[in-house]
């Protein structure tokens, strides 16, 4: 019997690979951990299919514990294994997409349509599985089955996938009754560029440069989450200097979103003028970025074994001084948005969602915590300098799901990463800022779990080995929007037409980071 992160289940044998651990399991055992981990008030981190020459479906979860990877081998002739989203809600979209991209299919599953293949390729040709080849069976982009509402003055009303001004693009497909919503329904998907295909070409030393492209506002988050899985598959130790520095881009990218999205939100209801006030805190904070770590979005700053950039003691000055100006302007800017009875009156109980369902769609992140699900995993399961007591994150929770809670954790969270940065960047150790990655001479894996702006990102990486010219045979990069797309659905019921770009932007979920 051996003991998983909070669970215990017979005949499960776990390697470790930090910051996590793996085993591979039949499917009794697949079942019994998805069960175990709701019972112990766990949550699925992700799923995915894996194809080394040999089939096999993936999960990742968390418990209060700490997180573990499951394997479950599938037959070639026969892919299919128990559905987990009759467990876990957040696993449908997940298994829709691993049957378009690797051909594995959950049994018993409810809802089996495409998610990512918009007709990009045909219907029987899977871009992740060995040695699949295309044929001509066409994919029916035209026939979507969405889901109707029938009743007397009940109407559709059809959004996208082309939005005006720049925003990526997505489908939602409204049920109305004059302009109360009753549903909202999702087709995602069309930002699907083949990252996941195109990671397997290239060399695992260089990858983090396309995880830090997956979703341009989280280039940071994503890049170490990728090194994260590097460093953990060649056990690499990384210096607390480099850490150190990687925090503090991490919060740097926090603060930049969340300035951004303060001020954007506050536009979806005409308060042009916290639009304004925001932008140019937010041009001032990347234009400071550009000024020290050479890019506005401090791209490619994160790398194996470490950080591109040292900072000198001018730097970090100025950064400092840079935080303590900001923070007064919002603060500023924080009691006039309390004071502002139009945007309260628009922000108070719109777009909700009970701490109840969150739990039940495992919503995760800022969107999590503005809905009582205090998960933070600079706190939970602190990475890097976060574990030292000094650094200790405040959670920044909030219990009414509204988009008042979404701005009001916002505002939190500038404040906390504002302290952060001081602290780290006052208390920087010495040493090293990057280390050599020496890539290992066998098959492995690693795992890389960070808390990026919008919540937790996970990076699973497989290597060959040298001996196969060393080479990645997997990586799959997941994205919290997966979680709080479905919550979108639910948040806008009940509410008017009009308030669907205000609650939208209250979430603000990455179309890209979402479909790869």
């Amino acid at each position: 019997m051996m003991t998983i992160p909070g669970i215990t289940l017979d005949g499960i044998v776990l390697s470790t690979i930090l910051p996590i651990a793996h085993a591979t399991v039949n499917v009794e055992q697949w079942m019994a951990a998805s069960l175990a981990v709701r019972a112990a008030l766990g949550r699925l981190l992700t799923l995915w299919a894996s194809d080394d020459g040999h089939l096999s479906v993936n999960a990742a979860y968390a418990t209060a514990d700490g997180a573990f990877w499951l394997t479950l081998p599938l037959a070639a002739d026969n892919p299919c294994y128990p559905d987990v989203s009759a467990v876990f809600l957040s696993a449908a979209r997940m298994q829709r997409a691993a049957a378009d991209l690797s051909g594995v299919h959950a049994s018993g599953a409810s809802d089996v349509r495409p998610w990512l293949n918009h007709g990009a390729w045909a219907a029987d040709f899977f871009p992740l599985r060995a040695h699949s080849v295309q044929s001509h069976t066409p994919t029916d982009t035209v026939n979507y089955p969405f889901v109707s509402v029938v009743g007397e003055g009940v109407h559709e009303i059809a959004v996208g996938p082309v939005h005006a001004g720049i925003i990526e693009p997505g489908h939602f497909r409204f049920s109305v009754v004059g302009e109360k919503v009753l549903r909202l329904e999702e087709r995602l998907g069309y930002t699907h560029k083949g990252v996941e295909r195109r990671m397997t070409e290239l060399d695992p030393l260089q990858a983090y440069r396309l995880a830090g492209r997956v979703s341009g506002d989280t280039t940071v988050g994503y890049a170490w989450a990728y090194c994260m899985a590097l460093e953990s598959a060649t056990q690499t130790v990384v210096s607390p200097r480099a850490n150190t520095l990687r925090a503090v881009m991490l919060e740097r990218e926090r603060v930049a979103n969340h300035l951004g999205d303060l001020g954007a939100i506050a536009n979806d209801v005409a308060f042009a003028f916290a639009l304004a006030q925001f932008s140019r805190l937010r041009e001032n904070w990347l234009r400071a970025s550009a000024r020290v770590y050479g890019h506005r979005l401090m791209m490619d700053g994160v790398v194996p074994g470490g950080v591109k950039n040292d900072l000198t003691p001018q730097q970090c000055d100025e950064l400092i001084q840079l935080c303590h100006e900001t923070e007064g302007e919002v603060r500023t800017l924080f009691g006039i948005y309390e004071a502002h009875a139009v945007l309260q009156d628009r922000f108070l109980t719109t777009g909700r969602v009970t701490p109840t369902l969150a739990a039940q769609l495992g919503l995760t992140g800022l969107s999590g915590r503005s809905s009582g699900q205090a998960h933070d995993l600079r706190s939970d399961h602190p990475f890097g300098p976060y574990a030292d007591a000094a650094c200790k994150v405040n959670r920044c929770v909030h219990l009414q799901g509204d988009v008042a809670a979404r701005v009001a954790v916002r505002f939190d969270e500038v404040f906390e990463s504002l302290r952060l940065i001081r602290l780290l960047l006052e208390n920087l150790p010495l040493g090293e800022s990057v280390v050599c990655v020496h890539l290992p001479d066998e098959p492995s894996r690693g795992a890389g779990w960070v808390e990026g702006w919008r919540g937790e990102l996970w990076v699973a990486l497989e290597l060959t080995g040298a001996k196969c010219q060393n080479r990645i045979t997997r990586c799959h990069l997941h994205d919290p929007s997966w979680h709080n797309w479905p919550a979108l659905e639910h948040a806008i019921m009940g509410n008017i037409v009009p308030d669907f770009p205000v609650i939208n932007k209250s979430f603000n979920l990455s179309y890209s980071g979402h479909d790869l």
